[in-house]
């Protein structure tokens, strides 16, 4: 069954604002656990058409940490001067 413009509404919203799930459910009334099934319903849907590389921002200052964002609201900060080679074994590991 297919996803209703509500919730890809709700869905690319939440997405944009980089808040937690449990917190944009909050705001927005939803039940966290039909947000989460939505949400899976979603990806699955998008996964067969995903784009293999995505479009990202690098903005980077020596002395500040790398801080890398999921839109699913997982963060990773690096310390500054991470390695390169570190960083691309880990996206390998993860992807």
């Amino acid at each position: 069954m297919a996803l209703s413009k509500k919730w890809i509404g709700h869905i690319e919203t939440w997405q944009a604002s980089c808040l937690a799930q449990a917190y944009y459910c909050r705001q927005q009334g939803l039940n966290t656990k039909t947000f989460s099934a939505k949400l899976c319903e979603y990806r699955r849907g998008r996964s067969a058409s995903a784009p293999a590389l995505i479009p990202v921002q690098v903005h980077v200052l020596a002395s500040e940490p790398l801080v890398l964002r999921h839109v699913g609201g997982h963060r990773l900060e690096l310390p500054p001067g991470a390695s390169a080679a570190w960083l691309a074994e880990l996206w390998l590991c993860l992807g």
